[in-house]
């Protein structure tokens, strides 16, 4: 587990309300049309995708708040159908999950969150992952930054 804060970024975005079953396909639409807009817009791409989560659940039934991110530089200004969102820094406790994404839970997020239970952080409810390097939903690696960030 690391503690240190996020990036100050400008990130083009779109929000769900999903269950954890549903952010790949969610994913899937949602980054084409987040790649379109930023291009007719002038944007660059910045970094890495980024999923925030609200109230992550502990199950796959119970929904929750779900953004899906995308840094960009070229403009300060924009005047299309998405958020224009600042992602203020903030501080996290993160790990790298490196591997299938069937694990991601299993030995990415529960260890880290044992770490921060043992730490005695508290948690403000915000979790995000970055995703380092995606190479599909099937692929037998990938390098996943999650993220928790701290109320203290």
């Amino acid at each position: 587990m690391k503690i240190h804060p996020t990036e100050d970024l400008r990130v083009l975005s779109i929000a769900r309300r999903l269950r954890i079953p549903d952010v790949g396909a969610a994913a899937a639409e949602l980054a084409p049309v987040i790649e379109a807009d930023g291009d007719r817009h002038g944007f660059v791409a910045a970094g890495a995708w980024i999923f925030i989560a609200q109230g992550l659940p502990r199950d796959g039934k119970t929904e929750f708040d779900w953004r899906i991110c995308l840094p960009v530089t070229g403009a300060e200004t924009y005047d299309g159908p998405l958020d224009f969102l600042h992602l203020e820094p903030v501080m996290v406790a993160s790990a790298v999950h490196m591997g299938p994404l069937r694990s991601l839970f299993t030995q990415g997020y529960r260890p880290l969150l044992q770490d921060i239970e043992a730490s005695r952080h508290v948690l403000s409810g915000q979790s995000r992952e970055i995703y380092h390097d995606w190479r599909g939903a099937g692929a037998s690696f990938g390098r996943i930054e999650i993220q928790f960030e701290l109320a203290r």
